[in-house]
């Protein structure tokens, strides 16, 4: 039986990822979209890290090349002369958007946060599972992109070969573009056709892909609530005049929007208040169509109830639609205009 802890924001999940580093006997395998060592003074993950490898833990670690172009040499070196195998991850306009970190091959963690220290006290979502079968289904993905960035230990390669229930090939959702594999797409078209009552999705960044807005349009059409949260200000500035189009566009389809006032780089997907998906992947062009992402499916009945009270919390601490009215600029009915034209498009 599978356990789950839910992490809300970016420093409680670094704690918790430490917590387990810390407790390591055998293995840590890491791949991040973003894992720098700027976080020393409160997380020192690469502290960790070589402390872990001086003690014989194997430790492997995926990082993409892009989202992780800031991070010191130093500490790669450093971590390499103790064994540490750092791999990274670059295929042109593909990247590993994927956060997980497993932990002697029964802990692992799954989500959206990444190790940046700027992203401390952003609000996030990771889960933690601890069961040792599952995590060996984590694995066997920590493997394959391990495999596509060049790794050669035997043990790991040997993940890639093994077999597991179908059911739990549906609780994981892995995206691999690259191979023709567009499992969130399919999981999206799947969830809101299915969708009864109401449809709660959140995302820092939203700029969905013309068949989404077909699928949330259809859905308000049959008597479906969709609600969708994202920040009022992203890390991005120019990203905030995308989701302000985007919002002023679709706002008229009926969907609810709430723009929470504080970063969240939270990404779920919440249907008919039963079923719950947490991953890495944004509701944008790039986690559709190019990058490698990873979720995990739920339908814990606790785990429900806290996220439900999560929602609700969230929503409360939002700004409602009309508060974006005093917020437009012109720049916003430019963007929307292109937007119209580029779903035209796609």
């Amino acid at each position: 039986m599978s356990k789950y802890k839910l992490y809300t924001n970016s420093k409680r999940a670094w704690d918790g990822m430490l917590k387990a580093m810390k407790l390591a006997q055998k293995s840590i395998y890491i791949e991040m979209f973003i894992l720098l060592a700027d976080t020393s003074e409160t997380h020192d993950f690469w502290g960790v890290i070589k402390e872990k490898a001086k003690k014989g833990v194997k430790i492997a670690i995926v990082a993409d090349s892009f989202g992780s172009y800031a991070l010191d040499k130093e500490a790669v070196n450093e971590a390499r002369a103790l064994g540490v195998e750092i791999l990274f991850f670059s295929d042109w306009l593909r990247r590993t958007h994927r956060k997980i970190i497993i932990v002697d091959e029964k802990i692992a963690f799954l989500g959206g946060v990444n190790i940046e220290k700027k992203t401390i006290n952003w609000r996030d979502l990771q889960v933690r599972l601890e069961s040792k079968y599952l995590a060996k289904v984590i694995f066997k993905s920590f493997a394959y992109t391990y495999i596509m960035c060049g790794g050669k230990d035997p043990f790991i390669l040997k993940q890639q070969q093994k077999k597991f229930f179908h059911k739990v090939h549906s609780w994981l959702l892995e995206h691999w573009p690259n191979s023709g594999v567009y499992a969130l797409n399919n999981y999206y078209r799947e969830k809101i056709i299915a969708a009864q009552k109401r449809i709660v999705i959140i995302t820092p960044y939203f700029t969905p892909p013309r068949w989404l807005v077909a699928l949330l349009d259809d859905a308000i059409r049959r008597g479906v609530k969709v609600e969708v949260i994202i920040p009022e200000n992203t890390d991005v500035s120019i990203i905030n005049r995308v989701n302000y189009g985007y919002i002023r566009l679709l706002s008229h389809l009926g969907i609810e929007f709430f723009l929470f006032k504080k970063m969240n780089h939270a990404k779920a997907l919440f249907i008919d208040n039963k079923e719950l998906m947490i991953g890495s992947p944004n509701i944008d062009f790039l986690s559709f169509n190019f990058n490698l992402e990873v979720g995990v499916f739920m339908d814990d009945k606790e785990l429900i109830q806290e996220f439900s009270l999560l929602v609700e919390k969230w929503q409360r601490q939002s700004w409602p639609l009309a508060y974006l009215k005093n917020k437009l600029i012109w720049l916003d009915y430019v963007f929307a205009f292109f937007i119209r034209l580029f779903l035209r498009m796609l």
